[in-house]
């Protein structure tokens, strides 16, 4: 008889009368990671929310350790040695990292807060595990692979044997991501059973021993994931064959579109220019990609550019006009569609429904409003239309409230609305983040089905491998300044790239005007 840390039996959810996860089996061995594959919307999560917990399941069986278990709420799941990692961390931001950690389980001595044992304890786990942190460091303030293994300690300080990380490299830099790894197999190491919610097949292959793919809340198959190829699994997981490689003809650029000049950007009080002296342009009908290793000013760049950010110098043109002191407001209505890197703090209103987030620059227009009310109808079928054209899964369609939406869906509303509005500049930074293959192949054809209608595009990715499948000109940047530009692509050594990304080489600086 197999020895299984969880066994869910025969699982069935619905909501509004959709049905989430239809009579799914899944079992995870003891000492094994568990990788969970599938779409956007596909019923991981839910599958996952189950066994912690946070849902209760229509119909079907759980088992922990052999034994018949009621999961009822997180506390129970804790005590039965299970923990989560979630895609949208679980922290009080302006507490610290150890008040994070036992929150929930804290000493107490006649009301007062006693952290002088848990201390200790996190110390040695820490140096157990090789976790560099400032335990006294608040959330706010650090970084977000930190604070995934804040979420991680939080596992370890209540000893759980059984361990769910739902996407849990959505929000890592390229760096982050090996670290990661490297985690997960120490863990394994250990004996701790993982499950292991993924779109990344690189990071399951490394990682996995067995594979579920869920697809429309079916268990498709569970596979040894040393003996299926990658291209199997995507075809599992979609139902088709996928292309991960982005076909494209040679790019035609024409005028001039962003004009960028001498622009920099202020870092926190008390440190250097997070830009400094940047200059570039974009011309229609090219995809232009800054490349660099996450924390080097692109997302203070892009911020600048867009208006959510203060110029300290510098000046912005499209088309010619002067946007530089434009508000966000007309930038967002005279010609840039903008997929920021953040869905939830820049993008999304989470608490709005999808209707609503779908026509948030454009409520305002004579096709969604008159005198001051907005048109329903009109704002319904239009969302209706993107939800099909974009494959936006969710519960209730365009009355969904987005905060309820997997990730990758989130994610799936910004493209559509972004793409589909009248733009000239398309300025995406990290716009696969969270997608699966299939949405991954989906959005980098309409990138390049946008660099072909004459769209400017200027895109931002840690994703070496997105990087190199659509940029037509690379521009690299290091500490806050382009130190080098590239555009054969086909023939760019990696290597050379990974050095200027690194600060090891930079090209003689462009004079501009």
């Amino acid at each position: 008889m197999e020895n299984y840390a969880i066994e869910m039996k025969h699982i069935t959810i619905s909501f509004a009368r959709k049905v989430a996860n239809d009579d799914i089996t899944l079992q995870l061995r003891k000492g094994e990671v568990h990788a969970l594959l599938g779409e956007n919307g596909a019923g991981k999560s839910t599958l996952m929310s189950i066994l912690f917990g946070l849902f209760k399941m229509d119909s079907g069986e759980i088992y922990v350790n052999g034994k018949k278990e009621i999961i009822d709420n997180a506390v129970t799941a804790n005590k039965l040695g299970i923990g989560m990692v979630h895609q949208h961390f679980k922290l009080v931001h302006n507490f610290t990292i150890l008040e994070n950690i036992v929150l929930g389980v804290e000493e107490t001595h006649f009301g007062f807060l006693k952290l002088d044992k848990a201390r200790k304890r996190v110390e040695e786990i820490c140096k157990k595990y090789h976790f560099d942190l400032d335990l006294d460091a608040k959330i706010e303030d650090i970084t977000v692979g930190m604070q995934q293994r804040t979420e991680i300690l939080k596992m370890l300080y209540r000893s759980n044997d059984i361990m769910i990380f739902d996407e849990p490299t959505a929000v890592l830099t390229p760096q982050e991501i090996q670290e990661f790894m490297e985690i997960v197999k120490n863990l394994k190491k250990e004996g701790k059973s993982i499950l292991f919610i993924s779109h990344k097949l690189d990071e399951i292959k490394e990682v996995a021993d067995r594979c579920s793919i869920l697809r429309k809340g079916k268990l498709i198959a569970t596979v040894d994931v040393d003996k299926v190829s990658k291209e199997e699994m995507s075809e599992m997981m979609v139902g088709r064959k996928v292309n991960l490689k982005v076909d494209k003809a040679p790019a035609k650029p024409g005028e001039t579109v962003l004009e960028v000049r001498h622009i920099e950007v202020a870092g926190e009080k008390g440190h250097k220019d997070k830009v400094r002296d940047v200059s570039f342009d974009v011309r229609a009908g090219e995809i232009v990609c800054i490349a660099g290793i996450d924390g080097n000013g692109q997302s203070e760049l892009i911020k600048g550019i867009t208006g959510t950010k203060p110029l300290k110098a510098g000046t912005i043109k499209i088309m010619g006009q002067d946007f530089t002191h434009k508000s966000i407001r007309y930038k967002n209505t005279h010609g840039i569609s903008h997929i920021p890197e953040d869905r939830h703090r820049d993008g999304l209103i989470l608490d709005y429904n999808m209707e609503k987030n779908m026509v948030l620059q454009e409520y305002f227009e004579s096709r969604f409003s008159h005198a001051g009310f907005l048109k329903q109808k009109e704002i319904t079928e239009y969302t209706d239309e993107l939800i099909k054209d974009y494959d936006i899964r969710s519960m209730s369609g365009p009355t969904s409230i987005v905060r309820n939406m997997s990730g990758g869906n989130q994610q799936k509303i910004i493209v559509a609305r972004e793409m589909t509005k009248e733009h000239k500049l398309m300025i995406a930074v990290q716009p696969t983040r969270g997608l699966d293959v299939g949405a991954i192949e989906y959005i980098h054809k309409n990138i390049v089905k946008q660099r072909d209608k004459g769209i400017a595009v200027l895109l931002v990715s840690f994703e070496l491998e997105e990087v190199m499948n659509l940029a037509d000109r690379i521009l690299v940047m290091f500490e806050g300044e382009i130190v080098g530009e590239f555009t054969d692509i086909q023939n760019l050594d990696l290597n050379e790239l990974g050095l200027y990304m690194a600060g090891g080489k930079r090209m003689p600086k462009k004079e501009v005007a």
